[in-house]
């Protein structure tokens, strides 16, 4: 009995450090320096929707709706302001460190194992922006399908299956990829288990096909509520999108440092994975565990190529590198069961702590994805000189590194000749329905994408 209410304690005491963990580094972040167009793009359009206007309808969005809509929520209930806009980041901080702890328990990890891998996780993921970011979800979205896709392959649980949709559609409506190239090999690694399965567990498929039919009845509702014209969602999130991806595929520069040299401690950390590899291969006959255990591989080293490909094709900064926990998790996972070598997990406890450190320092620290590397945050000024709004938020951007006040002067002059003029003007810096309540000026910032 004692020893029952000891392992609730300490998962009650792993559970608490993650999550106070994900919270503090993903304010500590988001409070700190902007990019100012990306920093405030979800800002910008969870007001919007508060102020009653809608994506793809009322103003254009390539973007995904779904952080709109979120952000929406999270001013509804918590106010507009900078506190509430962090904490929807820091929400979903907290979504993919807990996930990320539940799954390595779930496949065979101890407990402090999972926790150091999920704390790693909380520092590297979404305080590297600090603040709503499509990529970010859309990569976080894709990581939390492949382990319900993984959790589904082992542990053939119902609500795994009837995840996967909704997860991947919540990732696609952030952004298209990664999730689009996911879904296709997610398809294909399904029908392999059925093959396996001898087609004996189709209803596995029946709750994959409820979880998909409740994601369309979800968008549905939205699309008939809002009267949000099709044609529209077609045009601004599938064809326009696509046109770009091709543009941009072809210019694609797969050269040794962008391939490999950014990449590197995600490489480091598969590179273990290969004498278990050797290790599954020499097993003549194979039992099922081994099958799904071969099947969950290939899909993992598939879905990490897909991420890396998906990152390429932004052309942003790396935000990838929260997957690196996960990939050591994954490695743990098979040298434990089929190599069984101490070495190799002080190997991969030694990889997290480096590159947990070297990634948070650069990113969280730096703000390397916000173009702030170097910069002097003694110099940043109160965000609430701009707006109340933006109460707690340590105003610098590159645009003005050296000077963040004159900054604020300059926006301060833009915003007053606009509210006495009461013009219709693009505001670059994404900030015009923030910091102007008046529904009788109609204006339409520029929604912009690095």
């Amino acid at each position: 009995m004692n020893r029952i209410k000891n392992l609730k304690n300490s998962t009650i005491l792993y559970l608490s450090l993650i999550i106070l963990l994900s919270l503090t580094f993903t304010f500590y972040s988001g409070y700190r320096g902007i990019f100012p167009i990306d920093s405030f793009l979800i800002f910008d359009a969870g007001f919007k929707i508060l102020n009653g206007y809608q994506p793809f309808k009322d103003y254009w969005s390539i973007t995904g709706p779904f952080l709109d809509y979120f952000q929406y929520l999270f001013f509804k209930m918590f106010g507009v302001n900078w506190t509430s806009y962090v904490l929807h980041a820091g929400t979903i901080n907290i979504i993919l460190s807990l996930a990320t702890f539940y799954f390595f328990l779930n496949i065979g990890l101890k407990k402090i194992h999972s926790c150091i891998y999920s704390i790693s996780i909380a520092i590297l993921g979404y305080p590297s922006v600090g603040t709503p970011f499509m990529d970010h979800h859309a990569s976080i979205f894709s990581l939390l399908s492949l382990m319900t896709l993984i959790l589904a392959l082992k542990k053939d649980y119902y609500y795994y299956w009837f995840s996967l949709p909704l997860l991947l559609g919540f990732s696609f409506f952030s952004k298209q990829i990664p999730s689009a190239y996911l879904s296709i090999l997610f398809l294909i690694i399904i029908l392999i288990y059925l093959v396996i399965k001898k087609f004996r567990k189709i209803s596995n498929v029946i709750y994959l096909f409820y979880g998909f039919v409740s994601l369309i009845l979800i968008c549905s509702s939205i699309i008939i509520i809002n009267d949000i014209p099709i044609k529209n969602i077609l045009i601004q999130y599938i064809f326009y999108p696509i046109s770009i991806g091709k543009e941009r595929s072809l210019y694609l520069n797969l050269n040794f440092n962008n391939v490999f040299s950014q990449f590197k401690f995600i490489y480091f950390s598969l590179l273990p994975l290969i004498f278990p590899i050797f290790y599954l291969i020499k097993i003549k006959v194979k039992n099922y565990q081994n099958t799904i255990d071969i099947l969950i591989l290939f899909t993992f080293l598939l879905s990490v190529i897909i991420f890396l490909y998906s990152q390429l094709m932004t052309k942003n900064q790396i935000l990838i590198f929260f997957i690196i926990p996960f990939c050591l998790g994954m490695t743990h996972y098979y040298v434990i069961n089929y190599y069984k070598n101490k070495k190799l997990i002080f190997l991969l406890f030694f990889i997290i702590i480096i590159s947990t450190l070297k990634f948070h320092i650069r990113f969280n620290v730096d703000k390397k994805f916000m173009e702030l590397s170097g910069v002097d945050f003694s110099l940043a000024q109160p965000g609430q000189v701009l707006d109340p709004k933006l109460s707690g938020l340590k105003w610098i951007t590159p645009n003005y590194i050296n000077n963040p006040k004159k900054e604020l002067l300059l926006l301060l002059e833009i915003k007053d000749k606009i509210i006495k003029e009461k013009k219709n003007e693009n505001f670059d810096y994404g900030l015009s329905n923030i910091t102007i309540n008046n529904k009788n000026i109609k204006i339409c910032p520029k929604q912009m994408v690095r």
